[in-house]
């Protein structure tokens, strides 16, 4: 399965290229934003393609030849304004979307975040802006007739991850290691009848794909 990573070169976007990497059974294709950043995929041996969230859907349609998969891994990041969340975790998901269907992509997993479908949840006023944009384009994919799957984790660690997840009571802990994530991200290609499914999770006791059903 060939998949375009969107947001590779991010924290979790650089482990599932490094977890497909090792798979027999994905052929990983890193979006990247700049360039420079060619490089370091180049060394790992695969392919970059470049192209902005913020450019046309006709330029982010045209890097999706030859893909059977997207994974939306993008994020504006916490250093930047609402604007940036505005365009980058809502418009620039859409936009990939939009290209998703034009180049006849039909499967799309994005990672969306804990708590994006409850707005009672919403009560950090300074995080307000990326749930928001979260919510938002989780219900564009929703209605987008894509082969979609939301996955919710919660606050990101940087650990080791576990291979086990929560996603009878995610609420218990609010937090999950990105290789963990990672793991969730390649379950559920491998996996067709998480299509169509919201999962929300985090750290646990159950093994990644008992857990997602698979």
């Amino acid at each position: 399965m060939n998949v375009l990573i969107i947001g590779a070169h991010g924290q979790i976007g650089q482990i599932v290229t490094d977890k497909m990497n090792a798979a027999s059974d994905f052929t990983p294709v890193a979006l990247i934003r700049k360039s420079e950043q060619r490089e370091m995929f180049r060394d790992k041996g695969v392919e970059a393609r470049v192209a902005s969230l913020e450019g046309s859907v006709s330029e982010l349609a045209a890097q999706m030849n030859k893909i059977d998969a997207v994974v939306f891994t993008a994020g504006s990041g916490g250093s930047t304004g609402p604007d940036k969340t505005l365009t980058i975790d809502l418009d620039g998901a859409v936009k990939a979307m939009e290209a998703a269907e034009q180049a006849g992509v039909r499967r799309f997993v994005i990672v969306s975040a804990l708590g994006t479908g409850d707005r009672s949840t919403w009560t950090n006023e300074d995080m307000k802006p990326y749930y928001v944009a979260k919510h938002y384009a989780d219900k564009m994919l929703q209605q987008s007739g894509l082969d979609y799957t939301i996955l919710r984790p919660g606050m990101l660690k940087n650990e080791d991850g576990t291979g086990k997840i929560n996603v009878a009571s995610p609420m218990d802990t609010k937090e999950v290691p990105r290789p963990d994530v990672a793991e969730v991200i390649l379950a559920v290609l491998r996996d067709k009848s998480t299509v169509g499914q919201v999962i929300t999770f985090n750290r646990g006791d159950v093994p990644i794909t008992e857990a997602i059903g698979g």
